[in-house]
């Protein structure tokens, strides 16, 4: 069994895991023997990334580049394949979010959420997708939402570009199926991280909504997504395509969490 689930011998790049939930996801691929590759957009970031990183005995190999741009992302896949290989595992967690009433949003903030988190998932995909073709197979995951299913006051954007990024995932899990690539993805809910760290006191109205709303009481741990990820990426999901697994504790199976009996 262990078998099935070793990534030794892949090369595994994680987008935007300088921080948060993409790198949990990226520790957990390179614990189960894959060589890590990350992309971020900060110098600085990326700095203390790699220093995290080390900390947990991770080598981990860094590239800044802006994945919304083509023609950068093919220059840099090509400088990536170049010194390390082929990517066999594709992770698309860059993501950004603006909380915007509908009403008052920017058109051109609107482009940019649809851009990052919908257009850029599309051009990373392209581009390792031929190569993946080229060497028989591969693993494209795409880090999704509880907002591919759900709308949510003020992220108009954000739930749009992520139930685009469900449908793309479907999309082309049918179009390369034949190329023993399967595309699948991961719907994170509500984690415990650093961004939802002052939302998450006792108290707070929204920290009470999550914890009466989850069917299992509690706010994700970073963690949690380990098993979903290094599943995904590994020949234990070859047969699984077009997927999207929500580790959410439960939120969209219920309209809330049971009463005590």
């Amino acid at each position: 069994m262990k078998e099935l689930f070793d990534l030794s011998g892949k090369t595994a790049l994680v987008t935007g895991a300088t921080h948060g939930l993409g790198m949990a996801m990226a520790k957990a691929l390179a614990k189960s023997g894959a060589k890590l590759v990350i992309n971020g957009n900060t110098p600085a970031r990326m700095e203390a990334a790699k220093r995290n990183y080390a900390q947990e005995g991770i080598e981990v190999q860094g590239f800044l580049f802006d994945v919304c741009n083509a023609e950068t992302v093919d220059r840099q896949i090509s400088a990536i394949e170049n010194d390390l290989g082929p990517i066999h595992i594709l992770v698309n967690n860059a993501g950004i979010i603006q909380r915007v009433p509908a009403l008052e949003m920017e058109v051109a903030d609107f482009r940019r959420v649809v851009d990052v988190d919908l257009v850029s998932p599309f051009i990373m995909s392209q581009r390792i997708g031929r190569t993946m073709k080229a060497m028989g197979g591969g693993k494209i995951i795409n880090i999704c939402s509880m907002m591919s299913e759900l709308g949510r006051d003020s992220v108009t954007a954000y739930a749009a570009a992520k139930g685009g990024l469900k449908m793309l995932t479907r999309n082309l899990a049918t179009e390369w199926a034949s190329y023993n690539i399967q595309v699948n993805g991961i719907g994170p809910g509500y984690f415990a991280t650093d961004q939802t760290a002052p939302i998450r006191v006792d108290g707070h109205p929204f920290n009470e909504f999550i914890l009466n709303r989850t069917p299992a009481g509690r706010w994700g741990n970073p963690e949690d997504l380990a098993g979903a990820i290094v599943f995904l990426a590994s020949k234990a999901s070859d047969f699984v395509n077009g997927q999207v697994i929500y580790v959410d504790g439960g939120i969209l199976a219920t309209i809330g969490k049971p009463y005590e009996h």
